[in-house]
């Protein structure tokens, strides 16, 4: 019995052996370093010079880019930017050049330039003119000979002039001169007997016959409408005469117009006849 009990507790023993735990280490567990390799810290020691970006060299654009030209005045960081003041002499030539035209302008328009003619009488009834004026030229625009016509006429030649034929000649011109082919004369439509007085008898119509360039070249209403550019031109120029004018007649409209613009300032009751 003694026997038994001492086996159980030497096998107890044995088992207690096998499942007990490892003695505990002298030191704590610390990490140690590999004996190959240092500690990598990036702030502790400055970056290798090898491995820093390297800066760009200055090319000969980005110089001449940050150099001041030579024509350009350096202003001082204190100094105000206020724009250069015109010359006198120039001031005094504008001046000038504005109240010499004021002098030749008529129709209270210092873009009309010319001369007033007053009282016009006609040859045969139902012509004339009241308040005439001998135009020059519009907008800066001359005209190939002095036309009469009144201001009414006048006024609305100037604003085809600025906000049509300028703009549409802009790249071909500029254009610089109006060919007149007829401004005021005492007769009837298209010369017909019999017919109604014209409105060119009454000095409320001109006809343009062609458009002069500054290098000469001059596009005119019969050859240029059948071909381009001239006849989109043309076409254009035609158009934009349609609301100033209450008449304009064109290639189109008959035979009588087919190397001219008839441009007139009659008033129908159905709004701009145009053809």
């Amino acid at each position: 019995m003694r026997c038994g009990w001492r086996f159980l507790l030497i096998g107890c023993a044995a088992v207690s052996a096998t499942w007990s735990y490892a003695a505990p280490p002298e030191r704590s567990l610390v990490p140690v370093t590999r004996p190959s390799e240092a500690p990598v810290l990036a702030f502790a020691s400055p970056i290798p010079a090898e491995i820093r970006p390297k800066l760009r060299p200055e090319t000969q654009i980005v110089l001449a880019a940050a150099a001041p030209a030579a024509d350009v005045l350096v202003l001082e960081h204190a100094a105000p930017l206020r724009p250069h003041v015109r010359p006198k002499a120039l001031e005094l030539e504008v001046l000038f050049k504005k109240r010499k035209l004021r002098k030749t302008s008529v129709c209270g328009d210092i873009e009309i330039q010319g001369e007033p003619v007053g009282s016009v009488p006609g040859k045969i009834k139902a012509c004339g003119i009241n308040d005439a004026v001998q135009v020059t030229s519009v907008s800066g625009v001359a005209l190939s000979r002095p036309s009469t016509m009144d201001c009414g006429t006048a006024i609305a030649l100037n604003k085809w002039v600025d906000k049509s034929v300028k703009p549409t000649f802009k790249r071909r011109g500029p254009v610089v001169e109006l060919q007149v082919a007829a401004h005021y004369a005492c007769r009837t439509r298209n010369n017909r007997k019999g017919a109604r007085i014209s409105e060119h008898g009454k000095g409320r119509a001109i006809d343009i016959s062609g458009f002069k360039m500054a290098d000469g070249e001059v596009v005119t209403v019969l050859n240029g409408w059948r071909k381009n550019p001239s006849k989109r031109q043309l076409t254009k120029v035609w158009r934009g005469a349609c609301g100033p004018f209450g008449t304009v007649l064109g290639p189109n409209s008959d035979r009588y117009h087919r190397d001219h613009f008839h441009l007139d300032t009659a008033r129908h009751r159905s709004g701009p006849y145009c053809r």
